[in-house]
């Protein structure tokens, strides 16, 4: 292993940290600076950073997806195994990759890495599914006696795309990862519940939430930058829609609904990378034939002070999706007091509905009608922005951080399970 700092309590400023350090280590595909592959990216760096604080020691394993030209950025230097970088108190491993399709990576030196540093760690934490580092790795850890849990992030039904692969995964290189997990963690009662009924055993799963930073509003840019840039006149409502441009999260819908229930006035944004060639030409067509394109502002990716200058203008936050096992970027506005509409099939529908937001079923006519109400009933709008903090104190990072410490004691204890 890669000479580091020990992080201990000794050198942590942060107070209630932990007692006794567990070695962690958190294997997922992408990790930061890969944000464009969405919400995973961002939630294990905040997770891993908030460990590091309450004093263990943390090393995300992940596949160098391209460091080529950013490693100057994040001051990445070379290591046995491919880039490491120190952010914060974690160490990040980024292995050489010799193949790639989409985000699968084929990485040989993950081989050599759990060979010569896994019995190390006292736990491994894998995310995500359908890929061969958690696999690769999950054997490595299971000789060597290595506990690990899974989180599946909502892939564990396949929902996307190239089905007949996932359901072959499952029966094959996932078949022994999935089965000898000491712990199975569920970021929603929703995700619980599906896994429940696909016969995974209750007492493997726990519920974590996914986080935010509880002092995201207090940092925000100055109020009408976004629209500035974007030409939006501060007196017109702005609906704003984030994350990938791809059929199941319903930008589709949104479009035709936001037309019927804003026809003459009102902007839309929507930021996010094209999940699929094509869909966002797809989209802009919608727009066209709905008769909004002038008013629907399709904004690319955003990352940083951009997404935070977005959501600090925005009146109201959608996302009408088929299905999201949490939805961090609905999180991401409750943390900017931006009260949302999700549909019922969000994980984070039970937290906000008519607390911090309102539920819909996923059609046009649903979604039109809370669009309506939200932007034209100004008691039900202030009632549900007031209670936006509510729930990002329950979704705090910190918070959410000691409860993983605690599933983390109990996994250990439980020891690598099987089927």
């Amino acid at each position: 292993m890669v000479a580091r700092p020990t992080i201990g309590a000794d050198n942590l400023s942060v107070t209630g940290t932990a007692q006794t350090s567990i070695r962690v280590l958190q294997v997922v595909q992408a990790y930061f600076p890969f944000e464009e592959h969405g919400g995973p990216v961002v939630k294990v760096r905040a997770l891993a950073r908030g460990l590091a604080r309450r004093g263990h020691e943390v090393t995300v394993l992940t596949a160098d997806l391209g460091l080529g030209g950013r490693e100057a950025r994040i001051h990445a230097q070379r290591c046995p195994w491919g880039w490491r970088i120190e952010e914060d108190g974690v160490e990040a491993i980024y292995l050489s990759s010799v193949a790639h399709y989409r985000a699968l990576t084929i990485n040989p030196a993950a081989l050599a890495f759990c060979r010569s540093a896994l019995a190390e760690y006292d736990l491994a934490h894998f995310y995500g599914l359908y890929d061969l580092l958690g696999p690769a790795v999950s054997h490595f850890c299971r000789q060597r006696g290595v506990p690990y849990v899974i989180e599946p992030m909502g892939m564990y039904r396949p929902i996307d795309r190239s089905f007949r692969l996932k359901r072959l995964w499952h029966r094959s290189l996932g078949r022994r990862f999935w089965g000898h997990a000491a712990q199975i963690v569920a970021t929603s009662e929703m995700e619980q519940q599906e896994l429940l009924a696909d016969g995974v055993a209750g007492e493997k799963i726990v519920v974590r939430y996914n986080g935010v930073d509880a002092e995201t509003n207090a940092s925000l840019p100055a109020r009408g930058t976004f629209r500035a840039r974007w030409g939006i006149s501060s007196d017109e409502p702005l609906v704003l829609f984030l994350g990938r441009l791809i059929p199941r999260k319903g930008a589709d819908i949104l479009i035709d609904a936001f037309s019927q229930a804003l026809p003459e006035s009102g902007q839309l944004a929507i930021g996010g990378p094209e999940g699929e060639p094509g869909y966002r030409r797809q989209l802009e067509k919608r727009a066209r034939d709905r008769g909004v394109a002038g008013r629907v502002r399709f904004t690319g990716a955003l990352y940083g002070e951009e997404k935070k200058a977005a959501l600090a203008d925005a009146d109201v936050f959608a996302l009408p999706s088929r299905y999201e096992n949490f939805a961090n970027a609905a999180a991401e506005a409750l943390a900017c007091a931006v009260p949302v509409i999700v549909t019922e099939s969000c994980g984070i529908s039970t937290l906000v509905n008519g607390r911090a937001g309102l539920v819909v079923a996923r059609e046009e006519q649903a979604l039109a009608g809370a669009l309506k109400q939200l932007l034209s009933d100004e008691a039900l709008y202030n009632r549900l922005k007031r209670g936006c903090q509510e729930v990002v104190q329950e979704l705090s990072w910190g918070r959410l951080t000691e409860r993983m410490e605690a599933y983390y004691t109990a996994a250990m204890e439980r020891g690598n399970g099987s089927r």
